[in-house]
């Protein structure tokens, strides 16, 4: 997870990845693709006019550590099990809008810092100066299926974003 980006091998998420028939957000160098039941579309890049994030859970850095350690506390003292919170991506083109929903990916919310960097970046690729291939080739080089420390995630936004 970098930001509100799930990057694995072979997919780029907004928010975490779906599960079985879970709702979700996929991104494609060729465009946005709605997942899971009842939300389905596709929107080419050329089309999309706009895409908003709204309901995302952000905090400070500060209350992204004190929020993570006291979730994962109250979750194993519950049992876990419950669905991760969930949050809105709007895809906006001359035609349509539409709202699809996505499940945070990062237990206690998301820090600040990279989800101002991940909007910027999401701006990037609607005005068409940059691209979901970059994240997806970080995947398979780099991804492993880890999650790199901050600094790092931030650094790859940065780098992202930039171009």
């Amino acid at each position: 997870m970098i930001g509100l980006f799930w990057i694995t091998e072979e997919s780029v998420h907004l928010g975490a990845e779906p599960e079985g028939y879970g709702l979700g957000v996929r991104l494609t160098p060729e465009g946005i693709e709605a997942v899971g039941t009842d939300q389905k579309g596709f929107w080419a890049w050329a089309d999309v006019r706009d895409v908003s994030v709204h309901y995302a859970q952000v905090r400070s850095s500060t209350r992204w550590l004190v929020s993570s350690v006291m979730d994962t506390v109250l979750d194993v003292a519950a049992g876990g099990g419950e669905a991760p919170p969930a949050f809105e991506i709007h895809v906006r083109t001359d035609e349509e809008k539409a709202e699809l929903t996505v499940h945070c990916a990062a237990v206690g919310g998301y820090v600040q810092s990279e989800y101002e960097l991940s909007l910027e970046l999401l701006e990037r690729f609607v005005d068409g100066t940059a691209d979901v291939a970059r994240l997806l080739e970080w995947g398979r080089a780099d991804g492993g299926g880890a999650t790199p420390w901050r600094p790092a995630r931030e650094a790859l936004l940065s780098s992202w974003v930039a171009g």
